[in-house]
């Protein structure tokens, strides 16, 4: 076989620093526009952008020739840099270092998009901790919860 073909879908989800509320209604739509272009500009395709005042959530088909690493990392600089630039009100914005990334199978690719679609529902019942704990246990993602939230 002659060509590299892949399928790689990543629901990612990472909150703002100390998971501040600073993502309001004003500022969501363009942020999650900028950070669907960042996702384009690395040879990517995002499928779906929500989240919260305090987090986002983003459903992507990422590029063979980036790690998850890389792409997060650039992902999240270019997007601060531009909401500093962007937005004068937000100047001590930023995120959180870490992330949280879990394959998606193409077959569930629809109620991925509807859960991300739905944050702003979904959040009137679970918290954003509750939330990231049952993703964390449902992909069998060992964690230490004392290092969550630090």
């Amino acid at each position: 076989m002659s060509h590299s073909l892949t399928n790689l879908l990543y629901h990612i989800v990472f909150s703002t620093k100390d998971r501040q509320p600073l993502i309001t209604a004003e500022f969501e739509d363009r942020i999650h526009q900028y950070l669907g272009g960042i996702i384009r500009g690395q040879k990517g395709i995002a499928l779906e952008i929500n989240g919260m005042a305090d987090h986002i959530h983003i459903l992507a088909k990422l590029s063979q020739n980036k790690s998850v690493k890389d792409v997060l990392r650039d992902l999240k600089a270019d997007s601060s840099g531009w909401i500093h630039d962007s937005f004068p009100t937000l100047r001590k914005f930023s995120w959180q270092t870490g992330y949280s990334a879990f394959t998606v199978s193409e077959s569930q690719v629809v109620r991925v998009r509807k859960y991300i679609q739905n944050q702003k529902e979904h959040h009137r019942k679970v918290s954003f901790k509750e939330e990231l704990i049952a993703l964390l246990k449902a992909h069998k993602v060992e964690f230490d919860e004392r290092y969550l939230w630090a």
